[in-house]
Order: structure tokens, then sequence, then C-alpha cells
């Protein structure tokens, strides 16, 4: 039987293969063909290279640049990722509170709503004066940012669960405590996660407007560097590169999320 199996042909799964160009597919033709229009508009207008360099322009310079690139993406993904780290906790443990007590809720919500109108350029400057310009400071405010749509999207999940539930739990005598995180946890499982997702491309929004404001590093400050050195082609390099990671910050929630799913369809 186990010789059978060396010998016998590798088995490729078509389906998944046709999702995954369903997927992909329609993506990729969308920038192939901006692309293609970019660099007609470039031919055909002969525009400065200054206002509007051609994407060949674009990638060289992505290319010379990309150690500095790859130097400057580290920092700004650490102050996102630690920012958005103690968003998380802190918008998930204020939902916790908010939703089992009504006192808390009434507190707090206030608060979490007033963080979420100051602008981050309105709190910054106190930010940089008392704990200063480094990476700590900046992931402050990306933290700022993100507590808001991680505590919203959770309370609301929370509140949500569907009353035959709660029932059934208090049927079989469950505690408080282990009907909260038997049963509203996994229920709010999709809102914490929607709530996670637009809090991951906020920090990235967050870290770079905190390069902008420090202009010490990452690829805020890239972009900036290059835009007052009117080096069109490599202040867009720097802006591929924050949208490369971008995304990448938006589907890591994405991929946990299915992953969660997945064990729990096991």
């Amino acid at each position: 039987m186990t010789e059978e199996r060396l010998h016998a042909p590798l088995a490729v799964d078509w389906s998944d293969l046709s999702v995954a160009v369903r997927r992909v597919g329609p993506p990729l033709l969308l920038l192939s063909g901006l692309l293609v229009a970019w660099q007609a508009v470039v031919l055909a207008t002969d525009v400065p290279p200054v206002v509007l360099p051609s994407p060949l322009a674009v990638a060289d310079a992505l290319v010379a640049s990309a150690p500095a690139l790859l130097s400057a993406a580290a920092v700004t993904a650490v102050t996102a990722g630690v920012g958005l780290a103690g968003g998380v906790l802190v918008g998930l443990g204020l939902a916790f509170a908010m939703t089992a007590s009504r006192t808390a809720s009434a507190v707090v919500h206030p608060y979490v709503v007033a963080l979420r109108i100051a602008p981050v350029v309105a709190i910054a400057p106190l930010v940089f004066l008392w704990f200063g310009h480094g990476v700590p400071a900046r992931a402050l405010l990306v933290a700022t940012m993100t507590v808001f749509p991680v505590a919203i999207a959770s309370l609301d999940g929370l509140r949500s669960v569907p009353r035959e539930q709660l029932d059934l739990a208090r049927s079989v005598a469950a505690s408080p405590l282990r009907t909260f995180f038997a049963v509203r946890v996994p229920a709010a499982a999709p809102s914490v996660f929607a709530g996670v997702k637009l809090a991951a491309a906020l920090s990235v929004v967050g870290a770079v407007t905190a390069e902008f404001l420090t202009l010490t590093s990452g690829l805020g400050y890239r972009v900036f560097d290059a835009s007052t050195r009117l080096r069109t082609a490599a202040m867009f390099a720097a802006l591929l590169a924050l949208a490369c990671l971008g995304v990448g910050f938006y589907l890591l929630p994405t991929l946990v999320e299915r992953r969660l799913d997945w064990t729990a369809g096991d």
C-alpha cells in the first residue's frame, strides 16, 4: 500500500486552483490595464518625469532604493504592529467591560467616541512632548486610532448574541463568566475581526501620519523626503511599498479569521 502511494500520480485540486485564479485574476488584470494606460499617457503627452514618471522609471527607482525601502518598511511595520496590538488589547478590554457592566458602558463609551473624534494631529504634539519622537510615541498614536473600531465593533457583536443561545446557557446553569466566554465571545467573533481588520488598515495610516509629523524614519519619511527633493519616481516607489505593507496588515487578521473558521469546522 505504501509503495502504491509513492508511485501514485500527484493529485492536483483544480477547484482550489480555479478559486485562486478567480480571486487573483481580476485585480491583476486591472493592475495591468492601469499600468498600460499610465505608460500610454506618459508617452502621448510627453509629461515631465517630475510631474508623472513612467511605470518603468518607478520600477527602476524601486529596485535602486530597495534596501532603503525595506529598512524604512521595517520601521513602519514595527510602529504599526505595536500600535495595533495595543489598540486591539485595549479595545477588546473596553468592549468586555462595557458589555459586562452598564455603569462601565455609561462611563467609558463617551470617552471612546471622543478619542475617535479627536484628530491624531491634534494630540500628536502632546504625545511627542511627553514621550519623545521615537517608535514608542508613534506606536501610541497608532493605538489611539485603532482602539475605537475594535471597541465599537466588538461591543456591537457582544451585545448582538441571539437570545436563544443565552437562554440555553442559563438552562444548564452556566456561570456568567462561562456564558461570556463560551457564548458571547464566539458569537461576536465576526464583528471582532471586522473591527480588527479596520484597525489594521488604520494602523498603517496612523504610523505614516506619525512619521510625517516626526520626519525621522519610516516609509512616511521616505515619501516626504522624495517629494521635497522632487524625486517623483522615488516617491511613487515608497508609496508602492506603503501600499503593499497596508495590504499585508489587512490580510493578516483575515487569514487568522479564516484559520479559526477552518479549525472550528473540523
